[in-house]
């Protein structure tokens, strides 16, 4: 099986993912095995489609069928058929600034830092939770830009212009009351008193902590490029666990935002193990645990 998707995608490749990844929503709706609300489905299902086009974008898994197949069943695993409306916007909002950060016309992805700011303060409004990911985004502009000062000029005004008329059209309805929520790490955090399920995925983060250390021990062996590509996935991976980590509390859903940056890591852990039954042998692991979750999970209600 690993060698099957170890073959190079084509242009049809993510079209039948995209169609797959429909017959999931699809079928959780018709099984009706919970309810579902029909826009936040739909705003999930955009942007999970959107990751598709990522993998090609970032290019550090040589155009294989191998990130596309995992992404797709992180993704049946985690999705439960009812998710948050902010949750579901994030996504979209997530892969809509991937594809401006990952784009390769320099001039679009400079210019549009405005664009970015405003997509993250709509986002932010909508799902406070988010804020890490503009953390991110400010990493990402000190890490890359020649012009640190006026891009962060430029997010910052495509910020406030969104917030400004925010609160305009909040002080015209006359809600003027503030919401403590907004703020960052407001309330107090609590550790979860049961990990089950999470404790079966135990063998794939450890599939992510050896994919790390196998990064940094080979670091100076890769070329510029691949270093860079691989720091851009590792910060997006920080910024979307620190989400999970404060706000996801029995909300699993929470771990459709790591479905990505896992599928691209994990991917090329496989591709660089020595032996082919290795390879194999920790496809199924994936596969079998992510199953495991999924029924788990189920079963739970």
């Amino acid at each position: 099986m690993f060698r099957l998707l170890s073959k190079e995608s084509n242009i049809f490749s993510v079209p039948v993912y995209i169609g797959f990844l429909f017959l999931i929503f699809l079928s959780l709706n018709l099984l009706d095995f919970k309810y579902i609300d029909i826009f936040p489905s739909i705003i999930t299902f955009m942007g999970i489609s959107l990751g598709y086009f990522l993998f090609n974008a970032i290019a550090l898994n040589q155009f294989s069928h191998l990130p596309l197949f995992l992404y797709t069943i992180f993704v049946a695993s985690f999705y439960d058929g009812t998710i948050d409306l902010g949750l579901a916007f994030t996504f979209l909002t997530s892969a809509i600034i991937l594809l401006i950060l990952t784009s390769q016309n320099d001039q679009l992805r400079k210019s549009s830092f405005m664009l970015v700011g405003s997509i993250l303060a709509f986002n932010y409004l909508v799902f406070p939770a988010s804020w890490p990911l503009g953390v991110f985004v400010v990493f990402h502009i000190i890490g890359t830009s020649g012009r640190i000062g006026l891009n962060i000029f430029r997010l910052l005004f495509g910020i406030i212009l969104v917030v400004l008329s925010y609160f305009g059209l909040m002080y015209l309805i006359h809600y003027t009351t503030w919401d403590k929520t907004y703020l960052p790490f407001y309330g107090k955090f609590e550790m979860m008193d049961s990990y089950y399920p999470l404790y079966i995925l135990i063998p794939i983060a450890l599939m992510l902590l050896y994919s790390l250390s196998d990064h940094f021990k080979h670091y100076n062996e890769k070329s510029p490029i691949s270093r860079y590509k691989y720091t851009f996935v590792l910060v997006f991976s920080l910024a979307q666990l620190i989400t999970i980590i404060f706000y996801m509390g029995k909300d699993y859903e929470y771990l459709l935002l790591l479905a990505l940056p896992s599928s691209i890591i994990i991917s090329r852990m496989l591709r660089f193990l020595p032996k082919y039954w290795m390879q194999e042998f920790g496809l199924w692991i994936i596969v079998f645990c992510l199953a495991a979750f999924k029924i788990a999970n189920f079963a739970q209600y």
